[in-house]
This record gives structure tokens, sequence and C-alpha cells, in this order.
């Protein structure tokens, strides 16, 4: 599903990854794993089109989306990719229902249609009794759950999450990670998960290991 080739990349001397190649199924869950500076976070926005590579392709289902333009690249990436990362990025003064909703305004789809579907994942995480929550009224594993709603209002086919049970505590971490695969027997998501949780990266479908800036694993 997933196709990056010859990917590298420099931020002015400094290399952070050097001609690294992977592929990804439809419907896998892929742990990224490796110390800190071996470039997990950086391929995972180039995955994700935040980020440009100094060199290389990326290509979704065959189609080579560096060859985008800004707009068409930022509509692929609303409409294709969800984003869950280590603190949230929830903003604060929106309930939790209306989080969840952002990316759904963004791709201008109905409020109503918006509403209802993310009041079926409130009720699929069990926080439908939080909808109307702010999120310093939630618990860090309530905001995190919060967050992947809101990284799947759209349907995306692909989920890429950084780091998403960094700051949770085991039970929490725990949940997050048995959500991941609910979610992903349920709607044939594709998970791509930078982590440094060691339980996560093993029960992945497949564990890639990075060093300086190369897969080495």
């Amino acid at each position: 599903m997933i196709k990056a080739t010859n990917i590298s990349k420099d931020f002015g001397n400094l290399n952070v990854l050097n001609n690294v190649n992977v592929s990804i199924k439809q419907s896998e869950i892929v742990s990224i794993v490796g110390k800190s500076g071996a470039g997990k976070t950086t391929l995972l926005q180039i995955l994700g089109t935040l980020e440009k590579p100094t060199l290389g392709e990326i290509y979704y289902e065959e189609s080579n989306v560096l060859s985008l333009g800004e707009n068409a690249i930022s509509k692929f990436r609303n409409e294709n990719i969800g984003f869950i990362f280590q603190f949230h990025h929830l903003l604060p003064e929106f309930t939790a229902l209306e989080n969840i909703c952002i990316p759904g305004f963004i791709a201008k789809k109905s409020k109503k249609e918006l509403h209802d579907k993310a009041m079926h994942f409130l009720n699929l995480m069990g926080l439908e009794q939080r909808k109307s929550h702010k999120p310093n009224e939630l618990s860090g594993g309530e905001q995190q759950r919060i967050s992947v709603a809101r990284a799947l209002i759209n349907n995306p086919k692909v989920i890429l999450a950084d780091e998403p049970s960094g700051n949770l505590d085991t039970e929490s971490a725990n949940e997050l990670h048995e959500l991941f695969f609910k979610l992903r027997d349920s709607y044939k998501q594709t998970f791509i998960i930078v982590t440094h949780n060691t339980k996560l990266a093993e029960i992945a479908d497949r564990k890639i290991e990075m060093k300086d800036g190369k897969i080495i694993n």
C-alpha cells in the first residue's frame, strides 16, 4: 500500500535519513523503533507528507504523492492520513466532540455527518459521557483516545502515530494499544507507529528498527 524508495533527508549539513527503503501492506500494524536521533520521527513525517525528503519517492497505491502540488498534497493528507501525537494536540477551547470533528470540518463535510460519526467513536471508546468536556477536564488516557477518534474521523486509510502512549500510565497505554488492534480489525486501516514502548513494538505485525538514519532490521 505504501512504498518509500531511496529516502534521504538532510537538514543543512546534518544527514537524518540515508537511503531508506520501506514497504507497508494494507491493514498492517508496523512499529518503528530505535534510539533517539535514529530518524524515526523524520521518516514518519515524510511518510505522512508533512516533510519532503531531500531525495526519494513516496508511493500510496502506485501514486507518487510527492509529485502533487501543495494544495493537492494537503487534500490528499486530509483525506487519507490520520495523525496521533504523543502530546494529543487537542485544542483547549473546544469540547471533545468538537476536537474530533475538526479534520472533517477542514474537509468540508456536513456538521450532522461529523457529529454522528464522532458520537460513534465516542461510544466505541466508552467516552460518550465526556463529549462536552474540554481537554483540561479529561485524563491523559481520555485525551489520547479523543485524539485517536480525531485521526479516524475522515476514514483515513493510514494512521501514523508518534509515541502515542509515551505520556500514559501502564494501564492507559495497554488500553490504547488494544484499541489500535480493535480499530484495525474493524476498519482495516494501516497503522505505522513510532514507539519506545517495548510491548507495543513486539505485538505489532512487524517491527522496523532504525539506527543512524538507516533501517537495520
